[in-house]
């Protein structure tokens, strides 16, 4: 798909690195499936994995941790 940011790039799949905070949280998680522009570097989760995301990070601040670092596996 064409890049909404760049306009210029087109995407392909890759692994990026999310980091979500939340107050003094902050999650990150490495190796995530996502659309990476080739041109800015931007990416787009698929809705599955923005669940999946958003859930283990939910969990890391239920937790009380002030850092998380999570290496993602589907």
């Amino acid at each position: 798909m064409m890049c909404v940011i760049c306009k210029h790039g087109q995407t392909h799949p890759g692994l990026v690195t999310v980091t979500l905070q939340r107050g003094d949280c902050t999650v990150i998680l490495k190796g995530v499936p996502a659309e990476v522009c080739e041109n800015c570097g931007e990416y787009y989760l698929s809705e599955p994995v923005t669940e999946q995301v958003l859930e283990r990070a939910e969990i890391a601040v239920n937790n009380g941790a002030e850092v998380e670092i999570i290496r993602y596996a589907a």
